[in-house]
């Protein structure tokens, strides 16, 4: 070889090694160059975000992590150009919207373009960007990642988005060690099918969003056009529009009928169907409520479900072998045992001012013959008017005050306070009423203790069960038969019989009873669930929370879609 041409080899071979372009050949050098380039796109705290490629990606703890328990090696291949989990990866990715989920946040057009460079490198067996395979990488960890924790806790987090309204006990995944054991048994698609919620309610509800997205597919169902109240026995041409609209949504079986435009049989009997799957009285008669639901377009339920699967999605897998669960947007209480609803009632929850919670606690304990202990709002904006305007309405309706503290827990003769000056915060003491049946608690309240101050509890205003609205209290839940579920929660003690238990609901003194056997309490929100009998249900929303929800997973959405497109802009001007 001529001396001439040494310098210029060297340099080549030079240039070669310093930049990121290699060989598509596996070795230890390629591997480790490929290693300090993640490490690169991946800076430590106070760091939150790194611009990669054309993409802003969160540097959240667990992507950090996953990469320095691994020395920042690369993790979705062995050699340059072999990724042989990554098919599995985008399948499980391109499918989340059967979750209900959206695809945003996990930059799959980046990841289609990283790795179509990365397989034609591979094919015509040239040199490639070591970065662009860092970028790859790292993109696919962030994606199984995110997916992993929307799957398992959702897209939001209802303790910041319900603040005060909601408690729920996020059962996040440990990332990391999913992602590590996903890769070391080449199973990754199985390790995030694991993540998702294997509850029947869930499963089921899944498959309806399948079959409510087809329906939408196809166009949806026609709109039934306004008119008089139907009621059977009436004809009218509207009649052929409503079979075929409930015959879309399964509530009529067949489209058959001697006579379309006649109002009686089996269409009857598919409304009153449909009215109690949403909620409504189960009349039979189509008037403005039933008629405005029939015309709900489809892509709204299709949207109920998708939020519906969110929620269930904040709650555990498993709610428990025995427990209670209480709807509040379906104003229904079940108890479950071993999967089975042995007990299901009506009943009142919150007023839209005064909200029942969303949470879940551990009965623990009875109390028959309660005391009411009127809360400060109540006391301050209806009681106190009251008795500055009649001395006389404490006796006339049982009430007592209770000192706070001192030796002395007698109550406080009402003439020794100045009420026209006392307000609920200087107030001596605790304004309680007596137990009997003026008591607003009934024979007797069920306690899961909580900071909330909300339990379930008899009342003796029965009329309420019958309307179909049901947010009339302060927030606990009053329930419809409380004796019943008082005899279930106690029947596992043998000093109950049924004897004792009358005599307890019957009594004039407080008794607190220690469940022998202690029962999970779930306080729910549902819209949209699959009942025992597979049959799908949607009520409506009386405190506006599918709104709430709505409006957060779009601006989700829309922020994803603002930070791909800006991050491309501002990648556009650093390259000019």
């Amino acid at each position: 070889m001529k001396p001439v041409f040494r310098p210029l080899i060297f340099a080549c071979f030079a240039v070669l090694m310093l930049s990121a372009v290699v060989h598509a050949a596996p070795n230890e050098p390629v591997l480790r160059l490929v290693a300090d380039q993640i490490e690169e796109l991946l800076p430590p705290a106070p760091h939150s975000e790194a611009l990669i490629g054309d993409a802003w990606l969160p540097l959240h703890g667990e992507l950090r992590r996953f990469y320095q328990e691994r020395d920042f090696a690369a993790a979705w291949f062995h050699e340059p150009g072999d990724l042989p989990q990554v098919d599995s990866l985008l399948r499980v990715l391109h499918t989340a919207v059967e979750d209900g989920l959206s695809t945003q946040g996990y930059h799959l057009s980046f990841i289609h373009e990283l790795l179509r460079q990365v397989q034609h490198y591979r094919y015509h067996n040239i040199l490639f960007d070591s970065l662009s395979v860092a970028q790859l990488d790292v993109f696919l960890s962030h994606a199984f990642l995110l997916h992993a924790s929307r799957l398992r806790t959702g897209q939001v987090d209802p303790n910041d988005l319900f603040a005060g309204e909601w408690r729920a006990r996020l059962h996040r995944p440990d990332g990391v060690a999913v992602l590590s054991a996903a890769l070391a048994d080449q199973n990754v698609e199985g390790a995030l099918r694991n993540l998702i919620p294997g509850g029947q309610d869930y499963l089921k509800l899944r498959e309806e969003l399948q079959r409510y997205r087809l329906l939408e597919k196809a166009g949806g169902w026609p709109e039934v056009p306004p008119g008089a109240v139907l009621r059977r026995g009436d004809a009218d041409p509207r009649v052929a529009m409503l079979r075929q609209r409930l015959w879309m949504s399964d509530d009529l079986a067949t489209l058959d009928a001697e006579d379309p435009q006649l109002y009686r049989g089996d269409i009857v009997a598919a409304v009153v169907r449909f009215q109690r799957r949403h909620g409504l009285s189960p009349d039979g008669a189509v008037g403005p409520k039933t008629l405005a639901e029939l015309n709900r377009p489809i892509e709204d339920r299709v949207r109920q479900i998708e939020l519906n699967l969110e929620r269930r999605r904040w709650l555990p897998e498993d709610l428990g072998a025995r427990h209670i669960a209480v709807n509040i947007a379906d104003f229904s209480l079940q108890v479950v045992e071993q999967g089975r609803v042995v007990m299901h009632m009506p009943v009142v929850v919150g007023t839209t001012q005064r909200k029942t919670p969303v949470f879940s606690g551990r009965m623990t304990y009875l109390e028959f013959a309660p005391y009411w202990g009127v809360p400060p709002t109540i006391l301050q904006k209806d009681k106190l008017p009251r008795i500055r305007a009649d001395r006389r309405y404490l006796d006339a309706n049982h009430y007592e005050i209770i000192p706070w503290r001192g030796p002395s827990r007698d109550p406080i003769h009402p003439s020794e306070i100045d009420w026209q000056r006392t307000t609920a915060r200087t107030f001596p003491g605790l304004l309680r009423q007596r137990p009997g049946p003026w008591n607003p608690l009934g024979q007797v309240k069920f306690m899961f203790p909580n900071d909330l101050d909300i339990y379930l509890h008899d009342t003796p205003d029965r009329h309420h069960f019958r309307q179909q609205q049901r947010t009339l209290s302060s927030g606990c839940i009053r329930v419809e038969r409380a004796a019943d579920l008082a005899q279930f929660l106690l029947e596992d003690d043998p000093n109950w019989d049924c004897d004792r238990l009358h005599q307890a609901l019957n009594a004039s003194e407080p008794k607190r009873v220690m469940l022998r056997r202690p029962i999970a309490v779930h306080l729910l929100y549902f819209t949209a669930w699959v009942d025992g009998q597979g049959v799908v249900q949607f009520r409506p929303d009386p405190y506006e929370r599918d709104g709430v929800l709505a409006v957060a997973l779009d601006k989700l959405h829309e922020r994803h879609v603002q930070t791909a497109s800006s991050s491309a802009e501002e990648q556009i001007g650093t390259r000019n």
